[in-house]
């Protein structure tokens, strides 16, 4: 784990939703909502950063009572609570193109995200239902994104070949340089978005959009996408659901999602609890 101090005081907590806030059944257990009430209670300020699209974070929102801004798309876009667009970042057309176009020529299914809704070519490919149950709204069906490439705020190569979207990911990152973010959210799910749009200059908006310096924010994440966060934060806490290589770029380890670990690292790291005064 991280060796860096913990800080002298956390005035926020931002936190990854997939893996981390929620369940394995994208649900919310009783546990963390308490949690996020003790955070409010104490005056400390509660977001989430997802690479979902914030209409795709709305069941959220009002269980959590979320008043502070909010970022999709790891940042891509900046919304309130309403999900009125506070800051936005699309990719250029021609980065999404050439995303495509290597995603497509080694037979990976594309999703193109962009705004509030998401477009797929075939409804009944692989992940479609899963991501439909996940940010709980459908896909528009189109023959070919054309139209779609000029306004998109994600590109998702979908495989369930985990090697050939490991060689996707580092075959996309070179061809589009500095012009994108390219990171794997999942192992199956391969995430190209604007290159502002990544989990670090995501919580640093964030950071400024709340008025709350970095060194007082905590972040807590599982995947890849989040250690980027964690680099930059205050405090920061993995998932006991992480991989090694996540769990050993944060400072603390809670328990798995499937294990209320965000409510528990609410009471031991962010509050103040018992392993807090421990470690």
């Amino acid at each position: 784990m991280s060796e860096r101090p913990r800080p002298a005081k956390i005035s926020a907590l931002i936190s990854d939703v997939d893996g981390t806030l929620v369940d394995d059944n994208k649900a919310l257990t009783n546990a963390t909502i308490a949690a996020v009430a003790d955070l409010h209670a104490r005056g400390i300020a509660f977001s989430i950063i997802s690479s979902r699209p914030p209409r795709g974070l709305r069941m959220l929102i009002e269980p959590l009572k979320i008043t502070a801004p909010i970022a999709g798309f790891n940042g891509g876009i900046l919304a309130t609570p309403a999900l009125a667009v506070i800051e936005d970042h699309i990719l250029s057309p021609e980065a999404a193109r050439a995303a495509v176009d290597i995603l497509s020529g080694h037979d990976v299914e594309v999703w193109i995200f962009g705004g509030d809704g998401w477009q797929v070519r075939d409804p009944g490919g692989l992940y479609v239902d899963r991501e439909i149950r996940t940010v709980q709204f459908p896909p528009s069906v189109v023959a070919d994104f054309e139209d779609d490439l000029r306004a998109a705020h994600k590109i998702v190569g979908v495989s369930d070949d985990f090697d050939l979207l490991s060689r996707c990911e580092d075959e996309v990152r070179a061809k589009l340089g500095n012009a994108a973010s390219v990171v794997r959210s999942q192992r199956y799910y391969l995430d190209i978005t604007h290159p502002l749009a990544n989990k670090g200059d995501g919580v640093t908006a964030l950071s400024r959009l709340m008025g709350i310096p970095m060194e007082e924010i905590a972040v807590i994440g599982d995947g890849n996408n989040d250690v980027a966060m964690f680099e930059r934060s205050g405090l920061s806490i993995a998932m006991g659901n992480a991989g090694p290589d996540v769990q050993k770029q944060a400072q603390f380890v809670t328990a798995p999602n499937t294990d209320d670990g965000f409510a528990k690292a609410v009471q031991n790291y962010v509050l103040g609890g018992g392993e807090w005064q421990k470690r």
